[in-house]
This record gives structure tokens, C-alpha cells and sequence, in this order.
């Protein structure tokens, strides 16, 4: 462990201030080498407070600073600024990450949605990939994009009390506002998944509706901040429980439950073609089952998807 999460680890477990001779005491160094140690966690964002005593790790729950998600924080790689963490989060997964590495930033340069349409990502939202691995089938891998799906709409439900549905594919609505958006890579080989990234841009304490009037975040439904360490957490357990017991039919039956795009007329855009249908049902590899103007059905597996009014 390097000084500076060493440093974060003692603060947090005394809780109080601590000071520069404790810490120079626990760590075997100069008071002069804590004292730069805790000024580089300052610049790059760690809530330390100094004082005359010493230090203190004022709580923050909005800080996503590995060192602060205690035994997690070997999982999570952190980035000031990126162009996109899916990127960060593929070139982590070809050097072989561990099953649910996180690549998380404070900003997006060239965040990104599906037909590689622009996410923007100010200040105050989260965003961020996990890199999955899962031992499933190829066939039902589009099943884990839509489990990510219910279990952050579940979170959003749960803990803070907000309307979310989820919109097929891809997609987190909040009384028919977008909230979250969500992508997924793969690579395979052969039959065999080799991993899944599945990115989230969730907005929290940002305010995407001045630009985008159809989207919606956190902080204005219910008008206070939000911690976004504590959601990211959140999501990491409820998701980690969900892949490490995987079950495609609980899946299905969960989105079914919280799905708001069934019995809906909707448009589904590819790079190729437009299908136009009533929604009636996902089958079991979670692909959007469609009934067309003239009775007969067929099944979309990926694309944009809108309702049509």
C-alpha cells in the first residue's frame, strides 16, 4: 500500500485529527514527507483538513478518490479528467483486471452513448464503467446490459424515492425523463465472453436540463446533493450479488417488472435499418419482441429505441 492510501487509511480509521508525528510514527518517515504526502491528496481532491493538531478526513460522500472506498479501493481507478472511462476501462481489461475493476472520472472529455452519439458529462454527475466477466453464454450476454439496467433503477427507487423505469435497451427514465444512460462492449472469442464493460453516465448533481430539456438528475427531483460514493457502492454490491448469481430468467422477470416500453409504440433505429411496432414482450436473451402493423412479429436485439406518442 502506497503512503498516501496509508495515510487515508489512518485518518479514516481514527476518525478525529491526527497528527503529523502520529502519522510520521505509524508510516516511518519525516513529518516533511507527510506533510507532501497530504498536500498531493489535497490538489487531487481528498477532503483533508490541517490544522495546527494536525489532520482530519472530513466526510464526503461525494468524493470518489479510491482511497476512499475502504476495501474496495483496489477495484476503483479514478480519473480527474478522461476522454471516456469506457475507454479507460477496455485498455484496464485487456491488460487483465480483475472481474469488477471500475474506471470512474469527475469529467468525460468524449463521453459517449450507443450509435456513438455525445454524453455530456459536466461536473457532478457519475461517471463510469465496470468491467464484467461473467460465466454466461454468448447468446444471453445482452441479458447483463439490461441487469445493470433494474439494479440502478432499483437503487434510484429504493434509497431516494424516485419513479425510475427502465426504457429498452439502455436506458433509466424518471416520469418519462432520462436520468441514466448506459452502454456495453464486449469482446469474445468463439462461444466465450472474455468481458463486458458496461459504462453509466448517471446524473446526480449536475443539471443536464438546461441543455437537454428531456433529461432529469437527482439533484433536481429532490432539490439537495447526493453522495456519489455512496451510490457507486451501492450499485457495485447489488450488481456484484447479481452477476456471482446469475439467473437470465430473474433477470427477465425483474426488467419486465420494471420496464415502462411494453405495450408501448415504439421506434427501433439501427445503423441499417428503422422498425416501427407495439411492444409486446422480451424474449429470453433479452431481445424486444415487436408486433408490426400487419399482425406478424419480430424481434429487435439491438439499436435506438423510442416511444413513439
Amino acid at each position: 500500500m502506497v503512503p498516501k492510501q496509508r495515510i487515508v487509511q489512518i485518518l479514516s480509521r481514527h476518525g478525529a485529527v491526527v497528527s503529523g508525528e502520529t502519522l510520521s510514527a505509524e508510516l516511518g518517515v519525516s513529518r516533511v514527507s507527510i506533510w507532501k504526502h497530504i498536500k498531493g491528496l489535497i490538489q487531487d481532491g481528498t477532503p483533508i483538513e490541517s490544522s495546527p493538531k494536525g489532520y482530519r478526513l472530513r466526510p464526503d460522500g461525494d468524493n470518489l478518490h479510491p482511497y476512499l472506498f475502504g476495501d474496495r479501493q483496489e477495484q476503483i481507478h479514478y480519473f480527474q479528467e478522461t476522454g471516456s472511462t469506457m475507454d479507460e476501462a477496455t485498455r484496464l481489461a485487456r491488460e487483465g483486471c480483475p472481474n469488477f475493476t471500475v474506471a470512474v472520472a469527475q469529467r468525460q472529455l468524449n463521453g459517449r452513448g450507443r450509435m456513438q452519439r455525445a454524453w455530456v458529462s459536466d461536473d457532478g454527475g457519475l461517471y463510469f464503467t465496470m468491467v464484467v466477466r461473467p460465466d454466461i453464454p454468448l447468446m444471453l450476454s445482452g441479458l447483463v446490459n439490461l441487469a445493470a439496467a433494474v439494479d440502478m433503477a432499483e437503487l434510484l427507487s429504493s434509497r431516494y424515492d424516485v419513479n425510475a423505469g427502465v426504457k429498452w435497451p439502455n436506458d433509466i427514465l424518471v416520469d418519462g425523463k432520462k436520468i441514466c444512460g448506459i452502454l456495453s462492449q464486449m469482446e469474445a472469442e468463439g462461444d466465450h465472453v472474455v468481458y463486458l464493460n458496461i459504462g453509466m453516465g448517471l446524473n446526480v448533481n449536475n443539471r443536464p436540463e438546461k441543455a437537454e430539456p428531456n433529461a432529469a438528475s437527482l439533484r433536481s427531483l429532490l432539490d439537495r446533493q447526493l453522495p456519489r460514493r455512496e451510490i457507486l457502492s451501492a450499485f457495485m454490491d447489488a450488481f456484484e450479488r447479481r452477476i456471482t448469481t446469475w439467473d437470465a430468467g430473474r433477470v427477465v422477470a425483474a426488467w419486465k417488472s420494471r420496464n415502462v416500453t411494453l405495450q408501448k409504440r415504439v421506434r427501433v433505429e439501427t445503423l441499417r435499418q428503422t422498425v416501427e411496432g407495439l411492444a409486446v414482450d422480451l424474449d429470453q436473451r433479452g431481445g424486444l419482441m415487436l408486433e408490426m402493423d400487419d399482425g406478424s412479429r419480430q424481434t429487435v436485439v439491438h439499436g435506438d429505441c423510442f416511444l413513439v406518442d
